[in-house]
């Protein structure tokens, strides 16, 4: 790793490695000194007490935040006649099947959710090899192969994001940008983090958040307490 611009390190220098922040003075922190010229994105890291290995200690989901991810998102559907309609008049930016499978196999790549109907994943299981590295596999878990397509579109146009823990336990969330105001980014926090609280698997044991981490996309991580984390979320 090269050095870090001066502005990187004059926020890590702000940051003490040590303590274990309370949430609201980290998200006010992280706000006073993200060393970005853009608008950072801000950045949530979980690290959980489960075991991914294991198919019932799996946490995945996904969650609207109430403010959105300050990213106008880009929606494709996988949908035919009626549903291809419904998904145009949502507001989804490319609708289509076999045509819209083709052209993502050509190589276009332009969109950051992709939703399907049931029927049309015949067609998007073959995309499979594409979508399922960059995170963009339309999963019924995930609420994004639906028949509901106008509240599918709607949400991830609003923000909806997804969650999945990793090989090494941890869950990477986006939770808003830099410029958004604190209560903005508290009340994404919160969301987030109650949805994660949430989707404890039954059979995890013992403490389930290990730790939390905020940062935003060129600034030094800042921990958090655990515990107030928890009371944060339930306030």
């Amino acid at each position: 790793m090269g050095n870090r611009g001066k502005k990187y390190q004059a926020a890590l220098a702000e940051v003490d490695r040590d303590h274990l922040y309370d949430p609201e003075e980290a998200l006010k922190k992280l706000k006073e000194f993200a060393p970005a010229s853009f608008d950072e994105t801000v950045e949530l890291a979980c690290k959980l007490g489960v075991n991914p290995r294991h198919a019932d200690q799996q946490v995945r989901g996904a969650v609207v935040l109430p403010h959105g991810t300050g990213k106008d998102i880009r929606v494709v559907v996988f949908a035919e006649g009626d549903k291809a309609r419904e998904a145009e008049e949502a507001g989804a930016d490319e609708v289509g099947s076999d045509d819209l499978a083709k052209k993502v196999q050509d190589g276009w790549m332009d969109f950051d959710v992709a939703i399907a109907t049931p029927d049309m994943m015949k067609v998007v299981g073959k995309l499979g090899r594409i979508l399922g590295p960059k995170g963009l596999m339309p999963n019924p878990k995930v609420g994004t192969v639906t028949f509901d397509i106008k509240q599918a579109v709607e949400e991830a146009k609003a923000g909806k994001v997804e969650y999945r823990v990793d090989k090494t336990s941890i869950v990477h969330v986006p939770v808003g940008k830099v410029s958004f105001s604190y209560e903005q980014l508290a009340d994404n926090f919160r969301a987030v983090l109650d949805a994660l609280l949430k989707a404890r698997p039954a059979a995890a044991k013992g403490r389930y958040l290990r730790s939390v981490t905020v940062s935003s996309t060129m600034g030094p991580g800042i921990k958090l307490d655990p515990a107030r984390v928890t009371s944060f979320v339930e306030k």
